[in-house]
């Protein structure tokens, strides 16, 4: 039984790596231990979004991945 962290941008670069898979369920003090310190400090800003199984969740500190779901990590987006 597997989560899978999906990471993007500037995260993607910060982890190394684009995708991990996790042990499920995955809830929000869970993701913050996957990710690693330097990564779960970013998610703590709220600029930073999180998608759980395609939908953007409005509280991510609610996550409940379970077997099967991605969650994917949204950096804030920039541009003009």
């Amino acid at each position: 039984m597997a989560v899978t962290i999906v990471f993007l941008g500037p995260l993607r670069e910060m982890a190394g790596e684009e995708l991990r898979e996790v042990e499920a369920p995955l809830d929000w003090a869970g993701l913050l231990r996957a990710v690693g310190p330097e990564i779960a400090e970013q998610l703590t800003n709220e600029r930073v979004n999180i998608a759980c199984a395609g939908r953007v969740l409005g509280d991510k500190t609610a996550l409940d991945a379970g077997d099967g779901d991605e969650v994917a990590l949204l950096p804030p987006v920039s541009g003009g």
